[in-house]
């Protein structure tokens, strides 16, 4: 049985498995296109995602759709979520434990958005969908296929804020992001 919107929202919303809610201003599901073909997966919410309910509104936020732009599209047509939908507390990885109980929510997503592509930002983010042992400085621009989906690990906007030499990397990777989905809405 398809989860739907609704339910997973409800369910997100209502959500005290881990030890995340007790600290929570808002819960952070995800917002934009639901039948996006390009999704963006982060690790968590920070400290500004947790005062709105958005994700990827701070600075790294502001720097995510630049680069959302450059490669031709508005944040409104792609989609964009966590993998923990609460704000670890300091901003801090979430422990193994909290991203395991909100994976299921993350599961829901990407079933019901059913991207051709899916950008992972940054380490976390691969750990916990690829479940490999990834290296962003390694594997950034890699191409992995996961149920007939495209996914690639590419820099944390706000590694990029601390690493700004790092950003011409980060520029590749998304033209290539670009060049796959042209290719599998076109292909």
């Amino acid at each position: 049985m398809r989860v739907s919107w609704s339910s997973l929202l409800a369910d997100v919303r209502a959500c005290e498995k881990c030890a995340l809610c007790r600290g929570r201003m808002n819960v952070v599901p995800g917002e934009g296109d639901p039948n996006a073909d390009l999704m963006f997966i982060g690790e968590g919410p920070g400290a500004e995602e947790d005062r709105l309910g958005r994700p990827f509104v701070g600075r790294s936020g502001e720097l995510l759709t630049k680069m959302i732009h450059a490669i031709g599209l508005e944040r409104s047509e792609v989609y964009i979520c966590n993998v923990v939908k609460c704000r670890p507390p300091g901003n801090r990885n979430p422990a193994p434990e909290e991203a395991e109980m909100c994976l299921p929510y993350l599961r829901g997503q990407v079933a019901l958005v059913r991207p051709k592509v899916i950008a992972l930002l940054g380490r976390v983010a691969c750990q916990y969908t690829l479940r490999e042992q990834i290296s962003i400085t390694r594997d950034h621009g890699r191409w992995f296929e996961r149920k007939g989906v495209w996914m690639m690990p590419t820099f944390h906007p706000a590694a990029l804020l601390r690493d700004p030499a790092k950003k011409r990397e980060a520029w590749e990777d998304f033209q290539k992001l670009r060049d796959k989905l042209r290719e599998v809405q076109h292909g």
